[in-house]
């Protein structure tokens, strides 16, 4: 990796055996992204907001909109999102302590380490300061309003723990993500079948039955597990001494759910019972979605054996959007498996939609044969236009018989050829190939290396 002071340039060069996903393109699922982010804020623009800002619902679909404002590389849907802090006077919720009510943190942390101005963390901070004192010796078990003090029900999984491990991300200070950490563990331990590899809903649900006499999970309480799991995964460091924990209950996890997919790709709310909940679900769907893809990314779960899982759940979650780019199936707010349709949606649906495609994105581009992927992101606040070079020797040792004026650039997305220029040593041999490239405050672009 070269780091320069504006920007942070990444190569990734692949050469795999595997063909390129069949009927899956980078430009196709850009597009999904755009029409499903587009069509949610022109709805809360006309419409209004169902629940407030710092809601925990607002909180998931801004997880989503930061994914896809990176990959649009526009910085319109970051003025948005800095906007809602704005209206939120960068507060967290009422119940400091209720992770529903800090999830919004996740936004506040994630647009600062763009933007680096303090107001944005400085209430959240001096939440999460108080947290990591706490002693947390309550039981987890559902009364006495424990939910508003622990994470007590799986949800809080993705409300909790992202928000205090993007505040290490932001500020550098291990204490949060350290916390994270340790209430992940006592939250897993009191809520989490190790039979099953699956996550009750709480306390009310450990001796409950399906109608045909299954454990009762839900499939967005355990999406929102996973979500989180990978976020706090994608935050913390490969030398953490729980990091294999944590991908440990990840490869258990990722196995149950595989296993569980239903033939339509998707995972319907009660996931040991489908059957009486027979129609797909699209929020589960999207957390599941979004953490099988990156962990094929992030060479953590094989290829081979979870392309077809997430190619299938891709599909039913493209299915699912309206022409106008409205996404349907999304289970109403609730806190069990329930009945759901193609007109229901809210905006958590959205998000998990988003943080789906931004993986998936990836993947399609990643597994192409013979392929260097570059991806450039501008982690700064400024728009910048920047040369990147790419060395010689990386594209030859990776790109089978590659050879000089016989390569070519190409925007990943678009498919659109980039100019570039070879950087020749004394000798006439090519040292490094050069092209130029611009991008928005926290904008990234991913690029193709090919044979030409």
């Amino acid at each position: 990796m070269n780091k320069q002071v504006s920007l942070i340039f990444i190569l990734f060069i692949v050469c795999t055996a595997h063909a390129q996903l069949p009927g899956l393109r980078a430009d196709s699922i850009y597009y999904q992204m755009k029409k499903v982010a587009d069509w949610q804020w022109t709805s809360l623009e006309t419409e209004g907001w169902k629940n407030p800002k710092k809601d925990w619902t607002s909180g998931a679909m801004y997880a989503g909109m930061m994914a896809w404002g990176k990959v649009a590389n526009d910085e319109t849907y970051y003025k948005k999102l800095i906007q809602v802090g704005e209206d939120n006077k960068w507060q967290i919720g009422k119940y400091r302590q209720f992770a529903d009510d800090y999830c919004v943190g996740q936004l506040y942390s994630q647009l600062y380490t763009i933007y680096k101005d303090p107001k944005y963390i400085e209430d959240f901070r001096s939440l999460a300061d108080s947290i990591v004192i706490l002693p947390h010796t309550e039981s987890l078990k559902w009364e006495k309003g424990i939910y508003t003090r622990e994470w007590a029900w799986c949800d809080a999984l993705f409300m909790g723990p992202p928000a205090l491990g993007y505040l290490t991300e932001a500020t550098g200070d291990m204490k949060y993500l350290d916390c994270t950490s340790k209430l992940w563990w006592k939250s897993t331990e009191y809520l989490y079948d190790k039979d099953e590899h699956l996550y009750y809903r709480d306390s009310r649900y450990f001796d409950k039955k399906e109608k045909n006499g299954a454990k009762v999970f839900w499939s967005r309480g355990n999406g929102w597990v996973m979500g989180g799991l990978v976020r706090v995964l994608s935050v913390m460091p490969n030398n953490h001494p729980d990091r294999e924990r944590f991908i440990q209950l990840f490869k258990d996890m990722s196995a149950k759910i595989a296993s569980i997919q239903q033939a339509d790709g998707s995972w319907h709310a009660s996931l040991l019972d489908p059957a009486s909940y027979p129609i797909k679900e699209t929020s589960g769907t999207g957390f599941f979605c979004y953490a099988l893809a990156w962990g094929i990314n992030q060479g953590i779960l094989p290829y081979k054996k979870y392309l077809a899982v997430v190619n299938k759940a891709w599909n039913a979650l493209t299915t699912s959007v309206h022409p106008d780019g409205k996404l349907g199936y999304v289970q109403p707010q609730g806190a069990a498996p329930d009945k759901v349709s193609y007109d229901a949606t809210d905006v958590y649906g959205v998000g998990a939609f988003l943080l789906a495609g931004s993986e998936m994105l990836r993947m399609v581009i990643d597994q192409e044969k013979n392929t260097g992927m570059v991806e450039i992101v501008n982690a700064t606040a400024s728009e910048k236009n920047e040369k990147v070079t790419v060395q010689w020797a990386s594209i030859r040792s990776q790109i089978k018989n590659a050879k000089a004026k016989r390569i070519a650039v190409e925007d990943a997305i678009t498919g659109q050829a980039v100019p570039f220029e070879y950087v020749y040593d004394s000798q006439n041999k090519p040292v490094s190939i050069e092209f130029q490239t611009s991008l928005t405050p926290g904008g990234s672009k991913i690029f193709k290396i090919k044979k030409s």
